[in-house]
């Protein structure tokens, strides 16, 4: 897989947002422009002769809700960019993350389209939940539950303290691996029973978090590759619109050994628990070995972690 640098959000925004008008996506341009140009100049150190590989990308929701069409929407987005010095070389709809993992071309003779896993689904099963000293199991797992924790929840007791005979008593959350005292967050992945689930924003933006560092694979082969998007005009269905689309054909690659994500302070809970999911989903070892070998090439850092390839900027008034 290709590999730039950096893969920098320049937003992500609801549908309800965009439903404010042109004036609400000039707003938010000018106010990411600033961030996107401090983002750029901190990659690095790059060896001598070297110039950053950055690519922009443009996350729209798709899943929660559909007030709008492409056709409608994605041009005033671009041109507010444009107005604000920006371009966006890949734009990608949120469903996508949910959606059948869609991967490049198959094996000699084959397509690459055969019936594929649907990609949070694939994400869910490879999460490994970290115990937290003490437990005993007797919480179900998260394949069970939907709920993704950083710590150890205060125990459920069906009696108050007062009637308890042992003489327990309460016990607080604790975050493992605090660092003195506990920040502690229970993080809820889909709602509604397995067959018609609705998976959360906080999950669907850690697929994408992967997707954009290029650690995800099915059977061996990447997932939601971008597609070139040739057509001046959009269509009226966004299910008519590839997962990603690379709008800018002299962009550098989509994926990328690091991520920022120029955000609205509203997704500072959400990212947080990003976080919480990526310390727990287990990347497979080739990803993170070509990731690896492929950077160490080009004399370039790349942190061991995987939560630690990603970064935000939660600029006020967003």
């Amino acid at each position: 897989m290709p590999y730039s640098h950096l893969s920098l959000e320049l937003g992500h925004l609801y549908m309800e947002d965009f439903v404010e008008g042109p004036d609400r996506l000039r707003r938010h341009f000018a106010a990411v422009r600033p961030w996107v140009d401090a983002a750029r100049a901190g990659v690095g150190p790059l060896p001598a002769g070297r110039r950053p590989r950055i690519s922009t990308c443009f996350l729209i929701d798709d899943y929660f809700s559909r007030l709008s069409t492409p056709a409608e929407l994605v041009p005033p987005l671009l041109e507010a960019a444009a107005e604000s010095g920006l371009t966006i070389d890949y734009l990608a709809r949120e469903s996508g993350c949910a959606g059948p993992a869609l991967a490049g071309p198959g094996p000699a003779g084959g397509s690459g389209r055969r019936d594929r896993a649907v990609l949070a689904e694939a994400v869910l099963h490879r999460l490994v939940e970290s115990p937290p000293p003490g437990s005993n199991g007797f919480r179900p797992p998260v394949s069970r539950t939907g709920w993704l924790t950083n710590g150890r929840r205060a125990p459920s007791r069906r009696t108050s303290a007062a009637l308890d005979a042992t003489g327990a008593v309460w016990e607080p959350p604790s975050e493992t691996g605090a660092r003195g005292h506990s920040v502690f967050m229970d993080v809820e992945l889909w709602s509604g029973p397995e067959d018609e689930r609705t998976w959360s924003c906080a999950f669907l933006a850690s697929v994408w978090q992967l997707v954009r560092l290029g650690l995800l694979r099915d059977n061996g082969q990447a997932v939601l590759t971008p597609a070139v998007w040739d057509d001046k005009a959009f269509p009226a269905d966004w299910d008519a619109l590839p997962p990603v689309v690379r709008l800018n054909p002299l962009a550098p690659p989509f994926t990328a050994y690091a991520t920022c994500s120029i955000l609205p302070a509203r997704f500072l809970p959400v990212e947080h628990a990003v976080r919480v999911v990526l310390d727990q989903v287990h990347v497979e070892e080739e990803a993170l070995r070509q990731v690896a070998e492929r950077s160490a090439g080009e004399g370039v850092t790349v942190p061991a972690g995987v939560v630690d390839r990603t970064s935000y900027v939660f600029p006020p008034g967003l």
